[in-house]
């Protein structure tokens, strides 16, 4: 895949880390000099507000100090894929020791975490949902894996106290969602969020919300 977001800036903090940002997301990138010029194919650029009457395209996005990253990353890219708004918004949880997370944006894996306790996992779900807000979505479901029951139900009870009322929980069935991953990568924390994309994208029992009003 061709790159078709530029970094445009002379800023170590905000180069690192919307750089960062990109590589945990695994999307091409071209890195720029605010002055020189925006090679053809870029679709937005990306850069801070004293750089921006350097650079000359027609789409760029503003990154601000102490602004996650993750949420100019994501408007990013949907800039790129030409939507305005999704479908559907789904995280997969993979609970246990460590939690794997994988959200999917219509069908598309958007984003992978790995994290060590219940509270992570839910700061992190919540940060999620914090940098797509300026991409929503009709809908927006966490799907909680089934494969440690102790780990599910605390999280899922978790979730219900603490996500917006309007967040659908389900628990799904995680038979069959790691058997293709050796031991090696499973240290790394790769068939956690192996198992993650594959529980977001099955059918799950719906966890009856106790959050019914904001």
């Amino acid at each position: 895949m061709k790159a078709q977001i530029a970094v445009a800036t002379v800023s170590g903090k905000a180069y690192y880390l919307i750089v960062n940002e990109l590589k945990n997301k695994n999307v091409p990138f071209v890195s720029l000099l605010p002055k020189e010029p925006v090679p053809a194919g870029i679709k937005v650029v990306i850069t801070t507000k004293q750089e921006k009457e350097k650079i000359v395209h027609k789409k760029i996005l503003v990154y601000k100090e102490g602004i996650d990253p993750a949420s100019i990353v994501n408007e990013a890219l949907q800039i790129v894929r030409g939507k305005r708004t999704y479908e559907k918004i789904v995280i997969g949880v993979d609970p246990g020791e460590v939690f794997g997370l994988a959200v999917l944006a219509d069908g598309k894996v958007l984003q992978t975490e790995n994290s060590f306790s219940i509270e992570e996992t839910s700061n992190k779900i919540n940060t999620i949902l914090k940098s797509l807000e300026k991409t929503p979505a009709k809908s927006i479901s966490i799907k909680v894996g089934d494969g440690v029951l102790s780990y599910k139900e605390r999280l899922l009870r978790y979730l219900d106290s603490v996500l917006p009322s309007n967040v659908m929980l389900e628990s799904v069935s995680e038979a069959g969602t790691n058997r293709y991953l050796d031991r090696t990568k499973h240290r790394r924390g790769l068939r956690d969020i192996f198992s993650a994309i594959k529980i977001a994208g099955r059918e799950g029992k719906s966890f009856k919300r106790r959050k019914i009003n904001e």
